[in-house]
């Protein structure tokens, strides 16, 4: 598809005399024109939930979740790799985000790294990707090079291949296993796909990763209790989670935390059936790490 063609491409009727406009009208130009992004992210969902119930199953099995971009896209992938060991406690290798030129394109444009095709085969070999492993490419456009050559050699392998783009039955999207591609409309400032395309992007992945943890135990309730207490914010926010989560005072919720290495999951089932730490992580196994199963399992026993 030609580039003038795609829609995140076009003119935006509505925005050709931003540039005239007081900053207030102007900020509100750019909020009317963002409402429409969760609008076109709706008419995805169940293309979404789909997706999740995929992934949910590969890192079930031990596979990986990847994301491969470039530019903006690429670094929402690795925002949102990155959020996923602090939040759910994940290996930082179970989630990733792979970003065309390496490293240094997080900062800064790395010219040309886009258009070359072999290099997204080459960098998923890198991370030594395999069938077992599910293959998220992101693009704006749905017809970047780099994403297409990460995803053709994923399905040579046999992986599952997901697309998240803002371009209905662009090359990416027709390549997916499961294609996602919310359709905002023009961009505020044409072709500045960071903007509606970009924020429908990051709401996709936010749905991708946090279902996917969901679905694999790592919240009860609408509580991360699973979170990695690495800074005293999170320290503190485990102790609320098990307050929330059994009603006990704090005081009770900081001694059993710290009786289990500030495992708030652990913690939770110690106080919910009266049982100390190694029977609680005994009962969770057996859940499948999913806490309201490992209670009412405990209590039927």
């Amino acid at each position: 598809m030609e580039l003038s063609k795609i829609a995140t491409e076009k003119r935006n009727e509505n925005t050709l005399h931003i540039d005239e406009l007081s900053t207030r009208d102007m900020v509100k130009l750019i909020n009317d024109e963002d409402k429409k992004v969760a609008e076109a992210v709706e008419k995805e969902l169940d293309h979404i939930a789909a997706a999740i119930d995929l992934i949910a199953d590969k890192l079930s099995k031990g596979g990986r979740l990847i994301y491969t971009g470039c530019g903006t896209s690429g670094r929402l992938g690795i925002l949102d790799a990155v959020e996923c060991p602090p939040t759910y406690s994940t290996d930082p290798e179970t989630v990733m985000g792979i970003i065309a030129g390496g490293y240094p394109a997080i900062f800064k444009a790395v010219e040309g790294a886009e258009d070359d095709f072999g290099l997204g085969e080459e960098d998923l070999k890198k991370v030594s990707f395999t069938e077992k492993d599910i293959l998220v490419g992101i693009a704006a456009s749905g017809r970047t090079p780099y994403v297409i050559g990460a995803m053709k050699y994923a399905k040579t392998l046999g992986a599952a291949v997901l697309g998240v783009t803002c371009c209905k039955d662009s090359e990416i999207d027709r390549l997916a296993d499961i294609g996602i591609a919310p359709m905002p409309g023009p961009e505020v400032i044409t072709g500045s796909t960071r903007m509606k395309s970009g924020t429908a992007q990051k709401m996709v992945l936010n749905m991708l990763s946090t279902g996917a943890m969901v679905k694999l135990g790592k919240v009860y309730g609408n509580l991360m209790v699973d979170v990695k207490p690495s800074n005293q914010k999170l320290i503190d926010r485990c102790a609320t989670i098990v307050q929330n989560a059994t009603g006990v005072s704090r005081e009770v919720a900081k001694s059993t935390l710290e009786k289990c290495d500030y495992r708030p999951k652990v913690a939770i089932v110690m106080i919910e059936n009266n049982l100390d730490k190694q029977s609680a992580i005994k009962e969770l196994e057996k859940a499948k790490g999913h806490v309201a199963a490992a209670i009412a399992a405990s209590r039927e026993s």
